[in-house]
């Protein structure tokens, strides 16, 4: 059986970890590298680190906090934001990263996610979605761009369809409703996008307590969650260690990796 994945997620200013709540009032958390560093040390699964304000002003990524990053972590390690073209992918996975994650521009240019997968594997590209309820699509969900400022007017559930036809090796899903408010994942979304996926799905935007990730790992198929806020936000009393959310869910007979002391 597979085990299900713990993924920290960074969004990236100016080289800090910010974290912020349905994508407003960011505050800053720590050096990009000096956390990547301690969650490596906990023994996260793997790292996705999102460049947020790339696309919105039109530049490329910051490559030079990519490379910091990079040399503090021995895990998976994805990378996304002003990303524009097979270039840009080649100089993030050449500053260490080892997954491109297309979002904004995915959209803008879907061509992008099947020339990336030809180029370097459909395993390096994942198509990353943020999506908000919208009762006039026909999954009840809509893509957003730019940071989630900006509505496509694409349904969530056919869009990423065919960014798996497209090539995407991996979808994520964030749920710009729940992002950052701690009560939980959108397992409706969660739900409708295994229904057309065969490709792994990641869930994010949401997670708050470890009974989060138990209902998100029993109720869908999805085989890998995001986390943030429950482990390193400054808004919580308390933030929880990746060893204690593993012994929880291996308790509740989730297969996951273990901690290893």
């Amino acid at each position: 059986m597979l085990t299900k994945r713990l993924i920290a997620c960074f969004d990236i200013v100016g080289g800090m970890v910010t974290k912020a709540v349905q994508f407003q009032d960011n505050i800053h958390v720590a050096p990009a590298a000096e956390l990547a560093e301690k969650m490596y040390t906990e023994q996260i699964d793997e790292l996705i680190f999102y460049d947020i304000m790339a696309s919105a002003e039109r530049r490329n990524i910051d490559i030079e906090t990519v490379k910091k990053v990079a040399s503090c972590v021995f895990i998976p390690f994805t990378v996304g934001g002003g990303i524009k073209d097979l270039g840009g992918m080649y100089e993030a996975l050449k500053a260490g990263a080892e997954k491109i994650s297309i979002d904004s521009m995915a959209v803008r240019n879907p061509q992008i996610i099947t020339d990336g997968a030809k180029a370097f594997g459909s395993q390096c590209i994942v198509l990353s979605t943020q999506v908000k309820k919208a009762g006039h699509m026909p999954s009840g969900f809509e893509v957003y761009i730019d940071g989630a400022r900006t509505a496509t007017g694409l349904d969530a559930i056919e869009w990423v369809k065919r960014g798996q036809e497209l090539g995407a090796g991996e979808v994520c899903i964030n749920s710009i409703d729940n992002d950052g408010m701690l009560s939980g994942y959108d397992l409706e979304i969660m739900k409708k996008a295994e229904e057309v996926l065969t490709v792994p799905l990641i869930a994010s935007g949401g997670a708050g307590r470890p009974e989060h990730l138990l209902d998100l790992f029993t109720q869908t198929g999805a085989g890998a969650a995001i986390i943030s806020s429950m482990l390193y936000s400054p808004r919580l009393e308390k933030n929880y260690k990746v060893s204690g959310l593993k012994e929880y869910l291996a308790g509740e007979g989730v297969p996951v990796r273990p901690f290893i002391s």
